[in-house]
């Protein structure tokens, strides 16, 4: 039981944790908005692509 009770009182594995999500969190809205400006990067790319005069 006291180990039970002293592994509770550790913080520096609660802290770890916690930058672990923040990063995790960080990577998701990352991907996100990445996604979302390839997205529209294709649209612009596709749309010089089809008014460009083809010879």
């Amino acid at each position: 039981m006291a180990k039970f009770l002293k592994l509770f009182k550790n913080e520096k594995g609660a802290t770890a944790i916690e930058y672990g999500l923040i990063a995790a969190l960080i990577a998701v809205a990352a991907i996100g908005a990445m996604q979302g400006i390839g997205n529209r990067l294709n649209t612009t790319f596709n749309n010089v692509s089809n008014n460009l005069p083809s010879t």
